[in-house]
């Protein structure tokens, strides 16, 4: 048993350029390698290429790419994602792969989620897929989506956007932020927190972190915040504000402030605010706690706080996330 059939599609023919097989290496370490200590219900994963069928799927550095699956498999698959385009589709405005839209389309049709990392938003726009709906891709390309497909509401200010069953995120490391999400929405945030520790990365970055992060601070700055932030997650029960966080950083508000947001993209209080979510899904997970109990133990004071910011961000209500991940604990209102 799987946890659901995820169809990865190579866009390009010959010479993928770098950046673009780290793209592509993503999902396939994501998805395509099980991970029977975290879950029995891992993914059935196939590489999916417009050039299957013709020698090769792509070629760089000595590097080739090999796939008998072609754009007629990703027809059924739960999950479908495209990775960046040739840069030529973007720049110069070349066709897409031949039939790669159709393909998608139908795929979609059939009820697939469908996805894109950076530049495979074009892949999506150009099916279609966007029309009036919310949309990113890397910064330095987003103007050429918004101009290209007038219908989609491009956001170039954010790592990924999850739109139920259409998702998009921005370039290199953002579509690791993806992936994530992903199996995160579908094994549990314990799944995917513990494959963020094996693969040495963030556990959880929120789709509406910005793609531009000020690096001007020196990189001492990141590491002087650890002990204060590992100080406030081991008190997310207590009230915590930014003046107390500053005091225990021995800086002032205002410092800390950049500080923090130079080095998460996020500002202290987005940052409290996602560590005691974080910390509500564990516990969801792995008690039987009443959801105002949890709602006590996270910080986050009342049920109905609890309810309200876990619906906006993970998307379900405290309840039925705990149906979905309680791993039996059993559901308590």
């Amino acid at each position: 048993m799987s946890a659901g059939s995820v169809a990865l599609v190579v866009t390009e023919e010959i010479a993928i350029p770098s950046w673009d097989l780290y793209e592509l290496s993503i999902p396939c370490t994501v998805f395509g390698k099980p991970q029977p200590d975290l879950s029995d219900h891992w993914y059935d994963f196939r590489l999916c290429s417009a050039y299957a069928g013709e020698g090769s799927a792509g070629s760089a550095f000595g590097l080739t790419v090999r796939t008998p699956h072609g754009l007629d498999d990703i027809v059924g698959a739960d999950t479908v994602i495209v990775t960046s385009v040739p840069d030529a589709c973007v720049e110069e405005g070349r066709p897409l792969p031949d039939g790669l839209a159709p393909a998608l389309r139908r795929a979609y049709d059939e009820g697939a989620r469908m996805v894109s990392l950076c530049t495979g938003a074009f892949a999506l726009a150009d099916a279609g897929l966007l029309d009036g709906r919310r949309a990113t891709a890397h910064w330095m390309h987003t103007a050429q989506l918004a101009r290209r497909y007038p219908k989609v509401e491009v956001d170039d200010s954010v790592l990924y956007v999850d739109d139920g069953d259409v998702l998009t995120s921005a370039g290199v490391s953002a579509g690791l932020d993806l992936c994530l999400h992903l199996v995160r929405r579908d094994l549990g945030a314990h799944v995917a927190n513990q494959l963020a520790r094996r693969m040495v990365v963030p556990a959880h970055r929120p789709g509406g972190q910005a793609q531009f992060i000020d690096l001007s601070v020196p990189a001492t700055d990141d590491e002087g915040l650890g002990p204060v932030l590992d100080w406030a997650r081991a008190r997310l029960d207590r009230p915590l504000t930014v003046d107390d966080l500053a005091r225990r950083a021995a800086m002032s508000p205002r410092t800390l402030y950049r500080r923090l947001q130079a080095a998460t993209g996020t500002t202290p209080l987005q940052w409290l605010l996602n560590q005691r979510l974080a910390r509500a899904q564990s516990l969801l997970e792995s008690t039987a706690a009443p959801i105002d109990k949890i709602a006590e133990l996270s910080g986050l004071g009342t049920a109905n706080n609890l309810r309200h910011h876990f619906l906006k961000q993970v998307g379900v209500s405290p309840g039925d996330y705990r149906r979905a991940f309680g791993a039996g604990v059993g559901p308590r209102a």
